[in-house]
């Protein structure tokens, strides 16, 4: 997806690349049998055959072009989903890892006339953000535990007609970047691309009729699996906007083996720039159905080396990546199905196709949103087919908490595509999402950022600036010292923080007895699902004017009439594990 080499990659990634679809590795167990009516016929033999720069990948001696996709559902459910990737025109699907569960996988596939790219994860996968740290120097445990479980999955699988060829490893060159630096992160990939090549060696022995690769993230790996990886029978490489450039790098890389591209489509994350309110800038769904058009013109233009490719992702994950990546998310077909589809030569003459959504826009947008109030979203959208279209709007806080999660909203449709909805609660930028649908299991799906800023209240801060106290803060760790003082100092970066536990408390010493009409709270992750606001003339005896009970982070913005010298927020139920924080706690007259 991206170079290894420096300038390092980009840090935000997304999920759903990294993890959709990865098998654990578990210990050997005996497989059932095969369902009824579904006979097990040999395996086939699978070659790469020619000569430099005029390969050609055959099965049983017959030309073979992969047109495949990657594999999200679960094994389970193939037989639900690899007859609608037979009529895609797809003949191989991928995985990133293979063990007891695969079976089912492979011998549905097989039925449908689909081979399996089948994987095998090793540590640290997935590239940018990846865990499970490996010493390829020094771990031999982990080593020789890969050694004798990979093949004898091999031996297991080998002869199932739904098998193609044998992946070894995922962005693992990139993804060693994590744990190591300078010299001895050389010395690690060296090591792990030796490591490969052992297991490639080990897989042959087991399995000559099928051909071993390895996958990484653009073609970074590429000279390290040149040097210490000489019995892989070819590459593979995840590329997603830089495809179009992996004909260029083989040339100039005098690489003497054909490569297959394992990951592929529009631009992700760390590829595009960043929006108006500086987060990555979300391309159009036309723009990703023409990422997939354009990616496979740059496979099939590198005639006798480029040997085909499995893009990304014939998946249904509903979530934060699934919106960016996935054809079908929720099962409902997008704009990027067809182009696949095309693409593979699929007819597709008769389909009836999803809306196209042209335009959507926050009306009267001026840079920001006050949290919690009304927001109008404009969406232009057509049909092609003319069938009557529906709305679903949702939004989603990655570049607030990191959550991949999308969280469908209640709108009021003012009519003329002006749909009304309530702002999120929690200052930040958040992306909104529009769906479009059809009626007949299509949808046209646009995102856009807003930056959420707390309510304006009305009057002055009586709190801004003045002495603050707490039951407890934290002196350090992150951007802490959070003293009491930083909840009232007017930016909205700084906070105070309490320890873990209930009950605590903050106060504001107004100076003066003062009447208040109107507080406001904005939280940092870490809220207060219970408290009360109470005031007092002596900062010992104290009155409560207002309770909250339900509380749910974001911003707390309220009426309330009180009148003392000091106002408290007392907390007594914890909405997190950790304590209380808040950006700022304002009292307004």
């Amino acid at each position: 997806m991206t170079p290894p080499s420096t300038p390092s990659p980009r840090a935000r990634r997304l999920a759903a690349p990294l993890i959709a679809g990865v098998l654990t590795v578990g210990a050997l167990t005996a497989l059932t049998a095969l369902p009824a009516g579904r006979a097990h016929a040999a395996g086939s033999v699978v070659k790469v055959t020619g000569t430099q720069g005029d390969w050609q990948l055959t099965v049983d001696g017959q030309p073979y072009q992969i047109k495949g996709l990657t594999w999200g559902p679960a094994p389970a459910d193939a037989d639900r989903y690899l007859t609608d990737l037979k009529s895609m025109g797809v003949n191989t699907i991928r995985t990133w890892g293979t063990d007891a569960t695969s079976k089912t996988l492979f011998d549905s596939a097989a039925a449908h006339g689909i081979k399996v790219v089948a994987g095998f994860w090793l540590q640290p996968g997935g590239g940018p953000g990846s865990g499970g740290c490996v010493n390829y120097l020094t771990d031999t445990a982990y080593k020789n535990q890969m050694l004798d479980e990979f093949p004898k999955w091999v031996q297991t699988y080998k002869d199932n007609p739904g098998v193609l060829m044998w992946d070894v490893g995922n962005e693992s060159v990139l993804g060693l970047q994590n744990c190591y630096s300078g010299a001895e992160l050389e010395r690690q990939r060296d090591a792990y691309t030796t490591f490969v090549n052992d297991v490639t060696k080990r897989i042959h022995a087991v399995d000559p009729g099928h051909p071993v690769t390895s996958t990484d993230a653009w073609v970074g790996a590429w000279p390290y699996f040149k040097k210490n990886a000489p019995d892989l029978d070819l590459y593979a490489v995840n590329s997603y906007n830089a495809v179009c450039d992996v004909k260029s790098a083989w040339e100039q890389g005098g690489y003497t083996k054909p490569y297959i591209i394992t990951e592929t489509g529009p631009a992700g994350e760390w590829e595009v720039p960043d929006d108006s309110n500086g987060v990555p800038q979300e391309p159009t769904d036309r723009a990703k159905a023409d990422g997939y058009t354009r990616a496979w013109n740059c496979v099939t233009g590198h005639r006798g080396v480029a040997l085909g490719a499995t893009m990304f992702h014939y998946g249904t994950e509903y979530d934060f990546g699934g919106i960016w990546f996935n054809l079908l998310p929720a099962g409902q077909k997008r704009l990027s199905y067809y182009a696949v589809k095309r693409a593979y030569g699929a007819d597709t003459s008769h389909d009836n196709t999803p809306p196209v959504i042209s335009a959507l826009g926050v009306e009267g947008d001026a840079g920001t949103v006050q949290a919690g109030r009304d927001l109008v979203l404009d969406v232009r959208a057509a049909d092609p087919d003319g069938d009557a279209m529906s709305y679903e709007v949702l939004d989603n806080g990655m570049y607030v908490d990191r959550s991949k999660e999308l969280n469908p909203l209640a709108f009021t449709d003012l009519g003329g595509g002006r749909l009304k909805v309530t702002a999120p609660d929690r200052p930040g930028v958040w992306k909104m999402y529009v769906k479009v649908k059809d009626g007949h299991g299509n949808v046209g799906v646009e995102s856009r950022s807003v930056r959420v800023v707390p309510p304006v209240p009305n009057g002055t801060n009586l709190a801004l600036g003045k002495a603050a106290t707490a039951s407890s803060y934290q002196p350090s760790y992150g951007d802490c010292p959070c003293t009491a003082a930083k909840a009232v100092d007017g930016d909205r970066n700084t906070r105070w923080a309490s320890d873990w536990s209930d009950p605590q408390w903050i106060q504001v010493d107004l100076g003066t007895r003062t009447t208040f009409r109107h507080v406001q709270l904005l939280w940092e992750a870490s809220y207060a699902k219970a408290y009360t606001v109470q005031t007092s003339d002596d900062g010992r005896t104290w009155q409560t004017v207002r309770t909250v009970t339900d509380g749910n982070g974001g911003v707390d913005d309220f009426d309330v009439t009180g009148t003392g010298r000091y106002v408290r927020i007392d907390g007594t139920g914890r909405g997190t594990g950790y304590g209380y924080s808040l950006y700022e706690f304002g009292v307004y007259g």
